[in-house]
């Protein structure tokens, strides 16, 4: 019985913790190849026609036989993609695929990855209902609540399904008591009809026998027992990144032109086979879940049941028996030195010194699980990723090297959709769908060192469970911290800075002076609501300095280029790529999108002319890899230009507010009054010369970005908080700077904006130059003429109460005339306006087109968490917003 294992193995375990903690993980093959976590002899396994000898050439080449590689090789082929190989270093499904329990959820991290599971679900039917043997079995799932913020999760997590057209139902303590009889106590829960699961390995095999097909030369090649042991590039023209030629194999050379990585736990390693090196973060950690025996007394409708608050699942099989797993708050990174070629149709030594937590707490909630008995106990392995999101798209170093990898233990439920996208992006070299939340730029290299993976990758699996409270945007995972800090972070940290961190960037969030030494985001985050939050008053004095007198902001994480050349090919190189004119006098600062040939923002910066053929260029932090990766394919071939990232270079302060010209006065000899809007000077401050000043702040507000050399950042920083004295100059952070920008309708990238939205779509057409030649102008054109389907709003709730309503954040669903049209993509309370502030994207349906009218002629709602608040549309950044206009409110 597993009250008595759970004793007796519990007891025994926590006596010879030590000693367990000394094995090494040493893999313990197992002979049958069918699944551990699946009934054994139910689902029989498709006939496939492997190939034996791979060919020396072909069109696509895939490194990896589990559920994901199949997928793509599925379908690439179902679309019309011919010469396709894909190799597995040893067998079909045996990696992680082969651990997997087949669980399928709905309810993803994000809505691109729920867009990705709505697919799968589509296809994985599909098959079953055309007689494919899967394990296709739907009972449903049901998240459990145990406190009112779980419950609240739950809510928000309806509200995205729900608008997607997905299943769901929140069901009360008594309807779900109701549902499921033999669970204890609980809140409420989430109640996912059409939740499902299916066997991993019968469906990894049914893709491949679809891929192959029948023989026919459109099919799929497959081969096993085959080792991708170098992937080989070539180089290109200058500045540009080296793209795939081929790889080596245990088999011999081939020949290729694209290379799609989806080998799972192998992906990171994979990666550093090439040069130059692919840097894929991703690191395996152990998962932990256990299959009972069947158990004659389990109702037949019971579901998939998630307990996040006790961190544990109970998954029903088809013979009656049950798997029950879960995640621990801190998991263990394993394979960091490797992962062993041997590892397939394997598992870890049993972990029971973990498991009997997570099995305590089932039997608890679960009586009718302390009668049962344990069949096997399943230690395996799972690649996850720093963020806790999917990695996929074309990579950052080479050309046409593409990577499926890291599901974070969701591969079943997310293949199909990955499948799907990265078979249109190959194909037709773009999706319906941006997949930027999941692509694979958004890391840096520092992401995939060993020592910071290890660390990283401690917390990632149990974040899965835990609270989804509002960070803003910002990260505050504990490990992994202050990798890239600026000049002054010693001293804001000193003067109360609570930090987030982005791409690796620690940045202020707000400061505390009065808690000095006391200051953890992390607790905080932890302390966190859902309503108005602790950091409230803290950011109204921040802000109330920004719009009515000085402060300072540490802007250095932004990421800076420096290009430049010997004639005009600068010049001529950033006309192409940028949609406004650049070409003008020295000095001058042009907000500009880079496009691509669908017209929509690959980089949203500002251009700063500081020669004749002498360029810098801002742009978002986030954007850091992804921006270097856009310049590098469009340098001229004749290596004319020089580009260069600076962003270690340059300590940016924004010296923001109406003062701030009167305080820089009096540390320069500059004439700040004359100093002309979106020009940039070379200037001295104090004892610091070479200093670049920009009048813009990226919020609206008046002020200057300093652009200070590193080494005098100190000094520049301390001469201002000090002659600031007699302004009231104070320390401002990332959520005043938020709010000020989100008030004033500035969309942000990463946030609000992604490679399908265009300037039309922001009603930014006076930032595009058509007397001009530029990537993207075509379809521009084309937009204009034929009208738009989706426009950029700013909503102002109008029945919110401040202190006792749930907090927009983003990814609320927006609402027009009852019927879903988009989601806000950020928000913020905004202390002039006086009302919580949401930006957004109103989408028409194709049959009609969005005008200013389409907008003002609906009504509309915004649903927080299944409460729904009127919102009013604005197209144009308020005029309200003058700087002379005082406050909303005085707050307490």
């Amino acid at each position: 019985m597993l009250q008595h294992k759970l004793s007796t193995c519990g007891n025994i375990c926590l006596k010879n913790r030590t000693f367990l903690s000394c094995l090494s993980f040493i893999p313990h093959r197992l002979v049958s190849h069918e699944s551990p976590t699946v009934p054994h002899h139910v689902h029989p396994t498709p006939h496939l026609i492997l190939t034996e000898q791979p060919p020396s050439s072909c069109n696509i080449l895939i490194a990896g036989g589990g559920i994901i590689g199949q997928s793509v090789a599925y379908h690439l082929s179902h679309i019309g993609v011919k010469d396709i190989v894909l190799v597995e270093k040893a067998k079909l499904a045996s990696g992680s695929t082969w651990q997997s329990s087949g669980q399928v959820t709905h309810l993803q991290k994000t809505v691109v990855e729920t867009h990705f599971t709505k697919y799968s679900r589509e296809l994985y039917e599909q098959l079953h209902r055309e007689g494919h043997t899967i394990g296709f079995d739907e009972k449903g799932s049901l998240w459990v609540a145990q406190t009112a913020d779980r419950l609240h999760t739950l809510k928000r997590q309806y509200t995205v399904t729900n608008a997607l057209g997905l299943n769901c139902e929140i069901l009360s303590h008594e309807k779900l008591q109701a549902k499921v009889p033999i669970i204890n106590s609980h809140e409420g829960g989430l109640w996912m009809p059409n939740d499902f699961m299916v066997d991993p390995v019968s469906l990894t095999l049914t893709l491949a026998q679809l891929a192959i097909g029948k023989g026919e030369a459109s099919g799929v090649q497959i081969i096993e027992d085959c080792t991708v042991e170098e992937i080989l590039t070539e180089k290109q023209s200058s500045g540009k990144s080296d793209r795939v030629s081929g790889a080596v194999t245990s088999k011999g050379n081939i020949k290729c032109d694209i290379f799609i990585n989806c080998t799972g736990i192998w992906a990171r390693e994979l990666g550093f086979q090439a040069s130059p090196s692919v840097r894929i973060p991703t690191q395996a950690c152990e998962y932990i879940c256990m299959k009972t025996k069947p158990i004659e007394k389990l109702p037949d409708d019971v579901p998939t049941i998630h307990n996040p608050e006790e961190r544990f699942y109970i998954q029903p099989l088809a013979d009656r028996s049950v798997l029950i797993g879960g995640f621990l708050r801190q998991s263990k990174p394993i394979f960091s030195n490797g992962v062993p070629d041997t590892f397939h149709f394997s598992l870890l030594p049993e972990n029971w010194d973990d498991f009997h937590w997570i099995l305590s707490n089932a039997i608890k909630r679960f009586p009718i699980l302390a009668e049962s008995q344990c069949e096997t106990l399943i230690t395996g392995a799972e690649s996850y990723t720093p963020d806790g999101r999917l990695i996929m798209n074309e990579s950052a170093e080479i050309d046409n090297y593409f990577v499926a990898s890291g599901a974070n233990g969701n591969g079943i439920a997310l293949a199909g959709g990955v499948g799907k996208y990265i078979a249109e992006l190959i194909y037709h070299g773009n999706t319906n769908l941006s997949t930027w939340p999941v692509d694979i730029r958004r890391f840096m290299r520092l992401h995939t060192n060993k020592r910071f993976l290890e660390d990283r990758l401690r917390e990632i699996p149990g974040k899965q469970y835990s609270l989804k409270y509002p960070t803003y945007g910002m990260s505050l995972y504990r490990t992994g911290r202050k990798l890239r800090v600026s000049a002054l972070h010693p001293k804001l940290q000193a003067a109360g800075a609570a930090y987030g961190e982005v791409l690796g960037y620690e940045r202020p969030l707000f400061f505390k002076p009065d808690e000095l030494g006391k200051i953890d985001f992390v607790d905080l985050s932890k302390q966190g609501s859902f309503g108005k939050p602790r950091w409230f008053n803290t950011v109204i004095k921040e802000y109330n300095a920004c719009r009515r007198g000085v402060a300072v902001i540490d802007m250095t994480s932004f990421t800076k280029y420096e290009l430049k050349s010997a004639d005009r090919s600068v010049v001529d190189f950033l006309q192409v790529l940028c949609a406004d004119n650049i070409d003008k006098p020295i000095g001058t600062i042009v907000h500009t999108g880079m496009l691509n040939e669908r017209g929509g923002y690959e980089n949203d910066c500002s251009v700063i002319r500081l020669d004749d053929n002498h360029f810098l260029l801002v742009s978002p932090t986030s954007q850091s890899t992804r921006n270097m990766k856009w310049l590098k394919a469009h340098v001229p071939r004749n290596g004319s230009v020089f580009l260069s990232d600076v962003t270690s270079l340059y300590t940016a302060l924004n010296v923001i507010g109406p003062k701030a010209k009167f305080l820089l006065s009096e540390l320069s000899d500059e004439n700040f009054s004359d100093f002309g809007r979106m020009t940039c000077q070379e200037i001295d401050v104090g004892f610091v010369s070479h200093i670049y000043a920009m009048r813009l702040t990226h919020t609206g507000e008046d002020g200057f970005m300093l652009y200070i050399p590193s080494e005098y950042a100190l000094c520049v920083y301390d001469l201002l908080m000090e002659q600031g004295k007699d302004y009231g100059i104070i320390n401002a952070g990332y959520f005043a700077q938020r709010t000020l920008r989100i008030e004033r309708m500035y969309p942000s990238w990463g946030h609000d904006i992604d490679k399908k939205t265009t300037p039309l779509h922001l009603n930014r057409e006076y930032h595009v130059s058509f007397d001009k030649n530029f990537i993207g102008k075509e379809a521009l054109l084309k937009q204009r003429a034929e009208g738009i389907h989706k426009r950029f709003v700013q909503f102002q709730l109008e029945d919110h109460n401040l202190n006792s309503d749930p907090w927009p954040w983003s990814e609320e669903p927006i609402y027009r005339n009852g019927e879903f049209c988009g989601f806000v993509t950020s928000a913020a309370y905004g202390f002039t306006i006086g009302k919580q502030i949401c930006l957004g994207f109103v989408h028409a349906p194709r049959s009609e087109k969005i005008t200013p009218d389409y907008i003002r002629g609906a009504t509309y709602e915004i649903d927080i968490a299944t409460k729904r608040f009127k919102a009013r549309p604005n197209l144009y950044p308020p005029s309200e917003m003058g700087p002379t206009v005082q406050l909303a409110a005085n707050y307490p």
